[in-house]
């Protein structure tokens, strides 16, 4: 191992110590050896016994840098596997980090433009606009048509600071599911992996400005979602340029108030904007928590959001969209039966399970939050809870459910903020029943058809030389088939024969020996005359007619 990880391991180790995370795991969980090398340690001691277990690992990852910190905003999401406590506490982290040299940041765009920064930007901002774990942001003017912009570029070194993380986060993660067996409901390893995958692809910005032009491409004429316009010819792997935008940050209420924004429409365009991303499109952000989210000076009885950061982007396959779709209808039906059964037919929990029970499971979870108002039933907790629940149920995790959840959670999140009393069935149900309706029945049909038209009328002047062609294979094959078959009938015809002749032969050799026996006895007792009579009979019986000698 290279001197700097060995350094960087036993940072995180006496990070880890000094705020007693090795005392969150049980006792009847640790190995004899545990204690033996945590004695190895016997300097660095527990600083924060006065702190819950939730906080101190908060804590702990605050110190240990912005990689940590991101998987600290990621697990807080999986309520799946941690304790509303500890999840909460986790929630509470924030991305805050000192900005990088500007001589470097300058150094590192011009870089990736290839030239002098001044070739294609003017007013160039040294202080930044913004900075993060990833990276920072600069302002600048575009010189070919002098509008606003900002500039996107990763943190020196950052690819293998992070790299050298996951590598120590993976190799944690597997003592730790050495310690807690396989079987574990942790799964420490499976979340190092997810998280893995998630930070991977925020290190691509130019990924980050495809799934930006993609998203953007998707409401350019909707006035719920604005996304700024990225300069694609100035797109990099290392570098972003994108329009600039004014906006309020979205968890700004009183500056919302203020400039008489109509914080219920704005609401109810958020859940809008969810299930419009996930169920029209198959693509929606995954990563919209506050600081990526504003609400634009414009119009404000009329607003709209402005998204940023689109590094995390989701997906669903269509039967995770109609199953989804069909769990909550399902759900404000009350038909806890269809819930179980959607559970099984989608491939989340084994066919294997047990309906009833998986039904009863369901229903203990989800009536009690009929006796709350619908306005405070959350369908980010509604999903929650069904997650939990199937997880007795050996449920497979699904990442791409997982980031739906955290996303669901996020936006519900908003729009309570927003409009306390949004009421989230009335808002979310008639699109629910709507895209339903578009799934199945003659409208859908027609859709189906109309989509594949293309292709088939592509296909249509083959269409006589291929119904020849499979005619004459067929014709071919019948042929060929009959043949096998009187091939088949002369062979069972042989073998029939055959078998007569065997049976015959085993009679005569049965007789044979009985008249054999009968004649052994007449030679024991006349003798060797006897013998020559018998030899003589038995020569004359197995002669042939035609034979010559």
């Amino acid at each position: 191992m290279p001197t700097t990880s060995i350094k960087r391991a036993y940072q995180v180790v006496k990070i880890a110590l000094q705020y007693g995370l090795d005392d969150i795991i049980p006792s009847k969980l640790k190995p004899w050896y545990f204690k033996l090398l945590r004695g190895c340690f016997f300097w660095l001691s527990n600083k924060h016994k006065d702190k819950v277990g939730g906080e101190r690992l908060k804590l702990a990852m605050q110190e240990l840098g912005p990689v940590y910190i991101k998987f600290g905003q990621m697990l807080s999401t999986r309520r799946d596997l941690l304790s509303d406590e500890w999840a909460e506490e986790l929630a509470m982290l924030q991305d805050r980090v000192p900005p990088f040299d500007t001589a470097i940041a300058r150094s590192m765009i011009e870089a990736e433009l290839g030239t002098d920064i001044d070739t294609y930007f003017e007013d160039f901002d040294d202080v930044p606009l913004a900075s993060a774990s990833i990276s920072q942001v600069h302002t600048a003017t575009l010189k070919s048509n002098g509008k606003a912009v900002v500039l996107k570029v990763l943190r020196p070194n950052v690819e293998e600071k992070v790299h050298a993380d996951l590598q120590l986060m993976s190799q944690a993660a597997d003592f730790l599911e050495m310690l807690l067996g396989q079987g574990n409901r942790l799964r420490p390893a499976e979340v190092v992996e997810d998280y893995r995958t998630t930070i991977e692809g925020e290190l691509n910005l130019k990924l980050e400005a495809l799934n930006a032009i993609k998203l953007r491409n998707n409401f350019i004429d909707s006035g719920a979602l604005y996304i700024p316009y990225m300069y694609e010819d100035l797109c990099f792997t290392r570098l972003i340029v994108m329009e600039r935008v004014e906006g309020i940050p979205v968890s700004d209420r009183a500056a919302l108030e203020a400039q008489g924004t109509n914080l219920k429409l704005l609401a109810e365009r958020g859940v809008e904007l969810f299930f419009t991303q996930v169920f029209r499109d198959n693509f929606f952000h995954a990563d919209m928590h506050p600081g990526n989210i504003f609400v634009s000076r414009e119009h404000p009885n009329d607003p709209y959001y402005i998204g940023l950061d689109c590094g995390i982007m989701g997906t669903l396959t269509e039967e995770d969209k109609r199953y989804l779709a069909e769990n909550f209808l399902a759900f404000f039906n009350r038909d806890y039966r269809r819930i179980a059964q959607l559970y099984i037919e989608s491939g989340w929990v084994s066919p294997d399970t047990d309906v009833g029970a998986f039904e009863q499971a369901v229903k203990v979870v989800c009536e009690p939050m009929f006796n709350k108002p619908l306005d405070e039933i959350s369908f980010g907790h509604v999903l929650l809870e069904l997650f939990r629940t199937a997880r007795r149920f050996d449920m497979v995790v699904q990442p791409q459910l997982v980031l739906l959840e955290k996303t669901l959670l996020y936006i519900e999140g908003l729009g309570r903020q927003l409009y306390p009393q949004l009421d989230l069935w009335q808002t979310a149900k008639p699109f629910l029943e709507q895209w339903m309706a578009e799934q199945v029945g003659p409208k859908a049909m027609a859709g189906k058809i109309k989509k594949e038209l293309p292709y088939w009328a592509d296909k249509l002047p083959e269409i006589p030389e291929l119904v020849y062609d499979n005619l004459k294979v067929g014709k071919n094959f019948i042929n060929s088939q009959n043949q096998l078959l009187d091939r088949y009938l002369k062979q069972q015809q042989k073998a029939h024969k055959s078998n007569y002749l065997l049976l015959t032969s085993a009679v005569l050799v049965i007789c044979a020996t009985i008249l054999f026996s009968q004649q052994v006895t007449l030679v024991a007792s006349y003798g060797a005359g006897g013998l020559g009579v018998v030899l003589w009979m038995l020569g004359w019986r197995s002669r042939p007619k035609n034979r010559k000698f």
